[in-house]
């Protein structure tokens, strides 16, 4: 099972993953931005009026458009929170994301230099060995 995850691990092009981090946390943040400051539209705006079939002969009654507005206003703030939390949580994804690029770059560097610095004790021990 370990092999299987080594493999996909492998096939991930780790240099664009890491190149490419800050401009996801950036994006995330102006997603954020942008959402966090867009006031949420009202019925009015669209002109829309739910309910109102052309085709049928006599218009809905008022409470009932009145009943069909408050829904909708409803639906549209509960989406509004969702689309706000779903936007906070890309924003928290993407620095998390730079946070553990960061610590990866910082452990394949770590890496090299203990590859160099075994290579290099294990070229010195054979020298002073002979």
């Amino acid at each position: 099972m370990a092999i299987g995850w080594l493999t996909v691990l492998k096939m991930v092009p780790w240099t664009d993953v890491i190149s490419n981090a800050p401009v996801v946390a950036e994006g995330a943040k102006k997603l954020w931005k942008a959402v966090a400051k867009k006031a949420p539209t009202t019925a009015e705006d669209t002109g829309f009026v739910p309910g109102f079939a052309s085709d049928s002969l006599e218009p809905p009654s008022l409470t009932s458009l009145q009943m069909q507005l408050l829904s909708t206003e409803a639906a549209v703030a509960d989406l509004r929170q969702q689309m706000l939390a779903s936007s906070e949580l890309i924003k928290e994804l993407a620095e998390q994301n730079t946070q553990l690029i960061r610590r990866v770059e910082t452990n394949r560097a770590r890496l090299v230099w203990l590859v160099l610095f075994t290579v290099s004790l294990a070229i010195y021990l054979l020298v002073t060995r002979t």
